[in-house]
């Protein structure tokens, strides 16, 4: 984040040129990382199984779980978070908003496989909220900012917008991925596509997301920079949502005696949210100068850093809890 930042400064129409060719309304750089990024982690999920999940009850629970905690607690606390600690910036606020609505479908997968979490459990509600993503994301933004919060702008999210960007990020590396793990799996067998392919590609995961990093920061570094005030308010309210949603998500899954690797799945769902869409929409219905995008590109800047914190802090209470399963 500090390279891209530094980049976005220092180096001259750094940002401009980093925004100029769009792909689904994402800058093609940032398109490419978040494809790469995904990829490798999904060539990882046992779809030859999944059906198998499915006939289980406590998949089901969870997938009730998920949908509490990501499609009525997270939005409602983001927006209560919006209000109360930006009531006099009605354009940061909305922006916050953005991101509380738009849940995780990428990221999340990084996250739960660094912290060794369930990764078909993961594949499963990626698709579960993807779903919802597509069906609810523009009445839930037409709901939260028109209705509740009164906006006056002419808001249009459209189904279309929001059904194509899960599409490409989600639809293209997944089915590049089931198809790449099918036919290898059946060419190479099980061991030696886990040894001669994954250990090989899996890295690139983390390649993809520093890259994506650099590239997000250097492309709105001089923004963030030049309204620092704005930055740092958003950023309070972003911090709390993250912490909150994460160890109350944590702690409920603990009590209730879930294994700890569905556990950590659930955390990181409910914690993480989907930027690259949030940024997307809010470009596309705002403008890219507008305080709305400023305040969704501080969405990742936050969340990155405190989620992977929050990966070392999980594997710490595993270790500290005897946590098994």
């Amino acid at each position: 984040m500090a390279i891209g930042i530094i980049l976005g400064n220092t180096v001259h129409s750094a940002g401009s040129r980093l925004q100029e060719g769009t792909f689904v309304g994402v800058s093609i750089p940032i398109a490419v990382g978040l494809l790469v990024m995904m990829y490798p982690i999904l060539c990882k999920v046992r779809y030859e199984t999944l059906h198998l999940l499915l006939r289980e009850r406590a998949l089901w629970v969870q997938i009730a779980i998920s949908f509490v905690l990501n499609w009525i607690i997270a939005p409602l606390f983001m927006v209560g978070l919006a209000w109360a600690f930006l009531p006099d910036r009605e354009d940061l606020r909305e922006g916050l908003i953005f991101v509380g609505i738009a849940r995780c479908i990428a990221m999340v997968l990084i996250w739960t496989d660094l912290a060794k979490g369930d990764g078909d459990y993961c594949a499963v509600l990626v698709a579960f909220n993807s779903i919802l993503q597509i069906v609810l994301f523009a009445p839930f933004a037409v709901f939260y900012i028109k209705i509740v919060s009164h906006s006056p702008n002419k808001l249009a999210v459209s189904y279309s917008k929001v059904a194509i960007s899960v599409a490409v990020f989600l639809g293209i590396p997944l089915g590049a991925a089931i198809v790449t793990r099918l036919a290898l799996r059946s060419l190479l067998g099980e061991r030696r596509y886990q040894n001669n392919f994954i250990r090989y590609i899996g890295p690139w995961s983390l390649i993809g997301l520093i890259y994506t990093i650099i590239v997000l920061f250097a492309s709105q570094g001089a923004h963030v920079v030049s309204q620092i005030t704005s930055v740092l308010r958003v950023c309070a309210p972003l911090v709390i949502y993250f912490f909150v949603m994460f160890s109350a998500t944590v702690f409920l899954c603990w009590k209730l005696g879930f294994g700890y690797r569905v556990s950590c799945t659930q955390s990181f769902t409910a914690a993480s949210n989907n930027f690259e869409l949030a940024i997307a929409v809010v470009v596309a219905v705002y403008g890219a100068g507008s305080g709305q995008a400023l305040a969704s590109t501080v969405g990742p800047l936050i969340e990155v850093p405190v989620l992977v914190a929050l990966v070392y802090v999980l594997q710490w209470a595993k270790r500290r809890l005897g946590w098994k399963g």
